[in-house]
């Protein structure tokens, strides 16, 4: 998703280090005080060691690494700083894991200058002299054992020999090369030199016969010299060969080069060069290519120097027999020469390291840091123009061994600023966002804001209040102190810059469009606010900055004490200042940071007492929506450091989170229909610690979704590589975050479940037999998008008769075969073949879930076809859900790592024990409940248990006694039926409730094994209608209670006729209400019980006003048969209800208007009754609007942007009206009543409510004034609204004004037909 695309850690001044890896060729420099190690084959980063792991107390002291050394052997990087020497070591166990070998400390604070280690030795040259280290195990440490110190003249460079014998050493006071044993110390031999010596080289070669060393040694001049043991000495070294210009090229083409510094020289270690050799004369046997000089190189051991030219070309030359007897043997040659201009610029050092390829090598030069691959072959024949770059390093920045302080970024992130402790400089974003380009540097500066993509920079200084910009000649302006500096984007040629004042005022500086920028003061002003905000930021413009239209975007967000947002605009023209755009009241105080993207999301992380609390909201608030969105709670051990936002191109917010080794990347996830997933969730995390042991200083997002993080001194770029197709395997961070919170597919599961909850069933059957065409017989699946307008149009209501009626069992029957097709084509055929190849191939992006749901779905559509509308809307809505329950629960037994798909973040779904509330309400408004019942009978395998009938909230949604009787009788005989034993007690509360005890009595008769059947046989025998037995029976419930055994004891509290008692231990002590309602709606006989009502008023409200259930709420109120409160409920804020109420409610829950069904059930309700009506009319005109369009948002957050679209479109207004007539006396020559200022009104004979006025349920007395507080006042309808001024929400009164006239129309239209014998013909 995010890969680390560039690492910006400085660039090498000095030598490198290299290691060879069974893996991989690693190089290794200093930087300030850390080493960088990086792959040679591509400088990709591996880890940075910082001297701050080993010695703690040299955080950012502003010294720097001096000495590197690497023990090949035993893999270990030595390195000094000042007097302490630190080494790391490769992990065994971990590959490319480094970890603290040891550390040493010299004495007196002896300076380090030069180091090398082999084999567990370590020569340590100080300003006092020359040291041997050897490593102990002491104590379970590895320590440094000094084996021997002598008081040289101070070492520039010491090596130790291959075969250990001896330490060569160099010195900046003079020209000499010093020879040491390493076992004495004592100095065997020194050679001088003419010039200053450079470098020296032990050459070790396996195929000598001998293990006499020979030394190569560099001096000033470029000069290599090569020593080897004199004959009859071994152990003194003798001048044998001398390579310089001279000797490689003519007199005439050597005298060019008039300065020889700039040539470097370097031998090419045959360790290296050698199997590539090899490597390359097995291939040309294999290809057939004729290689003499390759063959000649392995047959003779020749030993190559390439040298690069201040030209920049290249010169190999090579030395034969260094291996052989007597050495006077020697042979010096040009092997080739190259073009100039090879290498440009110059480098100062050259390495040659194996390759990747067997047969290649690969080359590195410093400075500046860049790799070329180059086969052998090509080397040795002196084609070094196909020498290919592979990578480059950074080049050198000023203050690049400087800490990071912050970023600062240009509003559109095309160019960034890099604040450091001792300057900074400017960056520009190029290769679309995968590379940043260095422009320029500035000294220190308090505030700093960039412009142009990088090429124009403000800085501001609080010592001279002067804002500096740097352009040429640089312009200033005088400025009070400034807090914070930010820049806006423009439609001129520069952007704007606003620059906020410790007091809170806000300056708005304009630059002049000329050759010479200048800085103009365009005004001066505070936000007009009756208190002075606590914190004032910029609205990230990363979003609305690509686009042309600027006007009408967010500049500002302040924050106050109390937590309030305000969002402000700068007007210009006609209306100059500060415009507020709208508030959100968080409730938040002590927060410590915050910041507001393109899409006006607002982060706030305020105090918490675990620690910190992290909020994100929405600027969208109204009394449906409080405009939180998520909400997290980190520890103290974990702090956030760090806020930013960036914006896809379709406008979607990503917010990353900085902590102190990792920044974390949330999005917004699209909310489920059945799920209860977080609205923000974490899609990606980038952890630097893997990298760098520097806390992260900063985080910012750049242009193209690429995110910069700085830690320690060093900068990290990841993004998407340039090279990405959409057809990869892991998808880049914006289609991700578009797959995951974007407009659904049609296909969509989620798409077509809401389209069915919305009756557009023809459209889903358009969507099904197109998907059919897309998939059938094609190699690649491609879908054709609907038009919008298709979502808008009305589903035709079809008389039953225009199909023939065909038996089918909904769950798990066949129709009769014959096949019908429709108009659209869709059929059975079509639906087993789409069904077929979706089981055979998955549809690309789908969860598990949401294939299966895809299936269901398409099978669930087919079946409610062919049912011929015998399911109506709200069943087909209860089957949808429970099949979805049934799918998801069954999936998460089977796998708990489900659902998941390649390249997703898995949601987060747990088992759940029962259908939400919503669906079991769909249920019970139902007509078809005859048939939802079987289904659900048929979804349990035939066999439904009482927790199967609770999960499905059969007792809830259930409206006929016969029905529950019956029901509640087949659970009795299911339970007893459960397993082999057949244990009455089982059964017993369920047949107790259905008054069946002899029943019972025979079913103990046949529980022979259970120890209680003669004491039940005796009990149960007597006659339960006497007080005697009843008291017994309540006695022997008590004693049951007292054993904990809760649902046998509320059996006997049936037997002895207390029902109230038993189904207070259904709530109390089984918590399980339901149980408790069943109990009550069968032994009551329906639902006007006293018990039945005391459970409603005293348990099922309070749990719906404390979970913010509004369902489970309006479905209570419908039993309570106020049905004025069940409509009120769906939109009224639950604190004003339970207050109007007079309920105690402690504590309210969340609203919970996530939910567009919300809207389907108040449409349907609201005219449903007369009472349902009258609670409508409670119900003012901006708050139902308010409503509708939070229910939009909700339809946009699922990716369902057309059925949005389709409901503010059609979603009707209207309420009960009729036009008043009011005399002169009664109303002062009123004639009329205004309508509401949001929904229109339409003639009487118009409005669709009064058109189904004759099938409204007459729930109430005609008579009777309904209200759904507790007093109603008598209507009065004041002057000023007679007259047409309308205040808040005084549509409130025409409504209940309607609503009487609807009743009295109700008058007359309620009569008693006679009796007509033809009306059953």
């Amino acid at each position: 998703m995010l890969d680390l695309l560039r690492t910006f850690t400085g660039c090498p001044t000095g030598p490198l280090k290299h290691l060879l890896l069974p893996r991989a060729t690693i190089i290794l420099y200093p930087s300030a005080d850390a080493i960088v190690i990086l792959d040679a084959s591509n400088l990709e980063l591996i880890r940075i060691l910082a001297f701050q792991e080993v010695f703690p107390s040299l955080q950012y002291q502003g010294e720097s690494v001096s000495c590197i050394a690497i023990d090949y052997a035993m893999n270990i990087i030595v390195a000094s700083m000042n007097s302490r020497i630190a080494a790391w070591s490769l992990s065994g166990v971990q590959s490319n894991t480094w970890r603290i070998h040891s550390s040493l400390v010299l004495p007196d604070g002896d300076f380090v200058t030069t180091l090398d280690c082999r084999s567990g030795l370590l020569s340590v040259g100080s300003q006092s002299g020359l040291s041997v280290y050897t490593l102990i195990l002491e104590n379970d440490l590895l320590t440094w054992s000094k084996k021997w110190s002598a008081r040289v003249v101070t070492p520039s460079l010491a090596k130790f020999a291959p075969t250990l014998k001896y330490i060569v050493t160099t010195s900046s006071d003079d020209n000499q090369v010093r020879l040491y044993s390493t076992t004495t110390g004592k100095q065997t031999q020194g050679i001088p030199h003419p010039r200053p010596i450079t470098d020296v080289v032990w050459r070790y070669s396996s195929s000598s016969r001998s293990d006499d060393p020979a030394l190569f040694t560099v001096t000033s001049d470029s000069a290599l010299r090569i020593f080897l043991p004199v004959v009859d000495s071994a152990h003194r070294l003798q001048l044998h060969l001398t390579i310089d210009l001279f000797t490689s090229l003519t007199f005439p083409l050597a005298s060019e080069f008039t300065t020889h510094s700039e040539s470097k020289i370097i031998w090419l270690d045959r360790e290296v060069i050698g199997p590539a050799i090899k490597a390359a004369l097995i291939a040309s046997v294999t290809n057939g290519i004729a290689m003499s000089t390759s063959q000649k190189v392995e047959d003779e051991d020749w030993d190559f120097f390439l040298r690069v030219l201040a030209d920049g070309s290249l010169l190999l030359s090579a030395v034969v027999n260094i291996d052989r007897k007597p050495p006077t043997l020697l042979r010096q040659f040009t092997v080739s020469h190259s073009l100039p201009g090879i290498l440009f610029p110059l480098p100062s050092n050259l390495y040659i390291l194996p390759s990747r390829n067997a047969a290649g090598l690969t080359l590195i030069t410093s400075p500046p840091l860049r790799t070329f691959v180059i086969s052998a072959i090509n080397l040795l024949n002196g084609r070094f123009d196909s020498l290919q770059l592979v990578a480059a390093g950074a080049e050198k920045v000023p203050w690049e061994d400087s800490k990071i302080l912050h970023f600062v970024r240009t509003p559109a992130g095309r160019g960034v600023a890099v604040m450091r402790a001792e300057g900074g400089e400017t960056w520009m974003v190029t290769d679309r966002g995968s590379n940043l380009s260095y422009l320029n540097s500035w000294s220190l500066a308090d505030q700093v804001v960039v412009l142009d993509g990088g090429k124009l920079v403000a800085t501001y200084s609080s010592e001279s209040a002067m804002l500096t910009l740097h352009s040429n000649p640089p312009s200033t302006l005088q400025l009070p102190r400034v807090s914070c500096l930010f820049s806006t984007p423009s439609r001129l040629e520069h952007e704007f810059i606003v620059a906020l004042t410790e007091d809170k005022f806000l300056f708005h500086i304009h630059i002049s469009a000329s050759s010479n920028p200048t800085l103009v003061l365009c005004s001066y002003d505070s936000l007009p606010l009756a208190q002075t905000p606590k914190l004032i930021i910029p609205v990230d413009p990363m979003a609305w900055s690509r686009t042309a239209t600027l006007e009408g975007h967010d500049t500002l967000l302040s924050i106050s004490e109390d937590g309030e947002l305000c969002f402000w605009t700068l007007g210009h023209g006609s209306t100059p200042g500060w415009r507020c755009t709208g508030r959100v009241r968080t409730g938040r105080k002590g927060f410590r940071m915050a910041r507001c993207s393109s899409a006006k999301k607002s982060v706030l992380v305020s105090g918490h007492p675990d620690g910190q609390e992290l909020t994100i909201w929405d600027s969208n608030e109204s009394e449906f929506a409080s405009g939180l969105e998520h909400q997290r709670i980190f520890s103290a051990s974990e702090p956030i450091y760090d806020l930013d936002w960036t914006s896809t191109p379709d406008n979607q917010s990503i917010l990353a989170v900085g902590f102190a080794h990792y920044v974390e990347l949330l999005c917004e996830q699209r909310k489920t229909y059945f799920g209860d997933d977080p609205v923000w969730a974490i899609c990606f995390k980038i952890e630097v610690a893997r990298y760098v042991p520097y806390p992260i200083n900063d985080s910012i997002w750049l242009a193209n979704g690429s995110l910069l993080v700085g830690a320690g001194r060093h900068m990290f770029l990841y993004g998407q590589a340039p090279s990405y197709e959409p057809g990869a395997f892991s998808d880049s961070l914006f289609v991700h975050v578009a797959r995951n919170n974007g407009p659904l597919q049609d296909y969509h599961p989620q798409m077509l479940l809401q389209c069915l909850l919305w009756g557009k069933i023809s459209l889903v059957k358009r969507i099904i037999v197109s998907l059919e065409k897309a998939i059938h017989g094609r190699e690649e699946f491609h879908w054709q998008p609907l038009a919008v307008e298709d979502y808008l149009q009305r589903d035709e209501v079809q008389e039953p008769a225009m199909k023939p009626v065909r038996r089918h069992d909904f769950l798990s029957g066949s129709p009769e075969q014959s096949e019908s097709v429709d108009d659209e084509g869709f059929s059975r055929s079509v639906v087993a073949s789409l069904v077929e190849h979706l089981e055979a191939q998955p549809l690309p992006h789908f969860t598990p879930n949401e294939h299966a749901h895809l299936i269901v779905l398409v099978q669930t559509t087919l079946e409610t076809d062919e049912q011929q509308r015998a399911l109506d809307a709200n069943g087909l809505r209860y089957v949808l859900s429970m099949r979805s329950f049934y799918i998801l629960n069954r999936r998460i037994a089977s796998d708990p790592s489900s659902p998941r798909s390649d390249g997703d973040i898995p949601r987060r779904t747990g088992w759940r024990e029962r259908l939400r509330y919503r669906d079991m309400i769909w249920a019970f408004h139902s007509e078809s409940q005859d048939l939802l019942l079987n289904t659900s009978t048929a979804a349990c395998n035939g066999k439904m248990l009482w927790s199967d009938a609770r999960a499905l909230g059969v007792f809830i949604w259930l409206t006929s006694v016969d029905a529950m009787k019956s029901h509640m009788e087949t659970i009795a005989r299911n339970e007893y039926m459960v397993g082999d034993d057949r244990d009455p007690v089982a059964c017993s509360l369920f047949y107790f409730a259905l008054g069946k005890v002899k029943l019972v009595h025979g079913l103990w008769r046949q529980a022979a094994w259970h120890n209680e059947q003669s004491i039940m046989l005796k009990f149960l025998a007597n006659d339960f209608t006497q007080p005697r037995w009843r008291t017994a029976a309540l006695k022997n419930a008590y004693a049951l209670l007292s054993k904990q055994r809760y649902e046998y004891a509320a059996a006997f509290f049936l037997l002895g006729g207390s029902l109230k008692d038993a189904v207070s231990v259904c709530i109390k002590q089984l918590s399980d209400f339901q149980l408790a309602i069943a109990l009550a709606r069968v032994v009551e006989l329906g639902n006007d019980g006293p018990i039945l009502r005391d459970i409603l008023n005293n348990t099922v409200l309070p749990i719906a006003f404390r979970e913010g259930n509004r369902w489970l709420g309006s479905w209570a109120f419908w039993l309570l048969r106020r049905r004025d409160l069940s409509v009120r409920i769906l939109l009224t804020p639950l604190r004003d209800l339970a207050d109007s109420l007079g309920m105690q409610v402690p504590e309210i829950g969340e609203p919970h208007f996530d939910d567009p069904s919300l809207a389907l059930l108040f449409s349907e309700l609201r005219s449903k009754t007369l009472q349902t009506a009258a609670g409508t009319s409670e119900i003012s005109g901006r708050r139902e609007f308010n409503f509708v369009l939070q229910v939009a948002r909700v339809f946009c957050r699922m990716g369902c942007h057309a059925l949005a679209l389709d409901l503010v479109r059609s979603w009707s207004f209207e309420r009960p009206m009729a036009i008043a007539r009011i005399d002169a006396e009664g109303a002062n020559g009123m004639t009329s009543i205004p309508s509401s200022p949001i929904s229109s009104r339409r003639h009487p004979a118009t409005n669709p409510f009064l058109r189904r006025r004759s099938s409204i349920i007459i729930d109430m007395a005609i008579g009777s004034k309904i209200s759904s507080s507790k007093q109603s006042p008598e209507l009065i309808i004041p002057h000023d609204i007679a007259h047409g001024t309308i205040k808040g929400e005084g549509d409130l009164v025409a409504r209940k004004a309607g609503l009487g006239s609807l009743i009295k129309s109700a008058k007359h239209d309620v009569q008693v037909p006679e009796f007509d014998m033809n009306a059953f013909f």
